[in-house]
């Protein structure tokens, strides 16, 4: 039988940086699902549980390195020693709230780090292709009520969301600069396929990042408190964190077995009706878990901080370039979500299992809905 994505990650090494991180643990055990050799280069995120360490994902995958993707020496040194196929780099400081404390570390991890993870690459014969992981918010976002497109115009008002914007003006740099023909400054570098990939609000089982609304509101259940809600009538893209997974993972195939065509940018994002105010998706999460609305307290975040209120992407290029469409609704993610904790907590599965096990549901979900990728 055919694996999805056309066995194309079969036996191939793919590294993987960020892979500690939420996004990517579910990422790297999909790969080991799929047959790849996988390695990951990550530090650890700072939050008070890890997906990581819940799989125990080091004992899964092939070989992993904690580290920091600014140390030149350790990063050269891990691209040396595995010879990858294949990059995804997730690698990020990810959150918006921090930003705003930490900018130069933002800035250094998300713009310097991302240089220096593609120098790596480019300096790695092996190499064949490249997907770098943004985001949503890399887009100049006038709060307009429709979905942004590729070509529109990249900014991001706070740190975290311009710091992401550069980093898709720099992958777009280096491509014309190193990828689409040899530089002759540089003989001993290589071409590769280099694509970015953008999605929106990402929710599932075993994120525990600060300020992360389903994981808050669990949390605060569990403790019988009020949850509170910052922002409440904001709109946010919701997706099931395998849908842009999937995304990814269809890029890069399609980048290792067609080459340069698809080594451009694409949005990952639900259908509009999964674009869902937060005060809705949080008495979602007190109705499934079986409590009272009443502790959803809707707060007003500080004006200080700048949010966006209205987020939404358009991503008819994907599917009609990639054949990547929604899997599931933002009700349907939302569910998995929740019965992913209730289960944790309640300690009764192996959760390692329990993720394949959704993998297995959301690829034939996907099978059934007639998606390329899965059949």
């Amino acid at each position: 039988m055919i694996m999805p994505f056309n066995d194309c990650y079969k036996d191939r090494t793919v590294l993987i940086t960020g892979h500690a991180g939420f996004k990517g643990s579910w990422l790297a055990l999909w790969l080991k699902h799929l047959g790849a050799r996988v390695v990951g280069y990550s530090l650890l995120p700072h939050s008070e549980k890890r997906l990581y360490e819940v799989i125990n994902l080091h004992s899964l995958i092939d070989d992993d390195l904690i580290a920091d993707i600014n140390n030149s020496v350790a990063l050269n040194s891990f691209f040396n020693k595995h010879h990858p196929d294949i990059v995804f780099h997730l690698a990020a400081q990810p959150l918006v709230l921090l930003s705003y404390i930490c900018p130069i570390d933002t800035y250094e991890t998300n713009v310097i780090g991302t240089l220096k993870v593609l120098e790596a690459a480019r300096f790695t014969p092996s190499v064949k292709a490249f997907v770098n992981v943004t985001t949503d918010k890399c887009y100049e976002n006038m709060e307009k009520d429709e979905g942004y497109i590729e070509d529109d115009p990249l900014g991001g008002f706070d740190m975290y969301s311009s710091s992401k914007g550069c980093s898709e003006i720099l992958s777009a740099a280096y491509r014309r600069s190193y990828l689409n023909s040899h530089n002759p400054t540089t003989p001993n570098s290589h071409t590769f396929c280099l694509a970015t990939a953008r999605a929106g609000n990402v929710i599932g089982g075993g994120d525990w990042a600060k300020n992360r609304l389903i994981p808050d509101c669990i949390k605060s259940i569990l403790q019988k408190k009020n949850v509170h809600i910052r922002k409440p009538l904001a709109t946010r893209p919701w997706q099931f964190v395998l849908e842009p997974l999937a995304g990814y993972l269809r890029l890069g195939q399609k980048m290792l077995e067609d080459g340069n065509f698809y080594a451009q940018s694409y949005n990952f994002g639900p259908d509009p009706h999964s674009v869902l105010n937060v005060a809705t998706v949080a008495q979602s999460v007190a109705k499934l878990w079986g409590c009272n609305n009443s502790q959803i307290v809707l707060n007003q975040s500080d004006p200080a901080l700048h949010e966006a209120t209205l987020l939404q992407l358009n991503s008819e290029k994907a599917a009609r370039q990639l054949d990547i469409k929604p899997v599931y609704t933002a009700t349907t993610a939302i569910s998995q979500t929740v019965q992913w904790y209730k289960d944790f907590y309640s300690g009764s599965c192996d959760m390692a299992t329990y993720c394949l096990k959704q993998i297995d549901e959301f690829t034939a979900c996907a099978r059934n809905k007639g998606l390329k990728w899965s059949l």
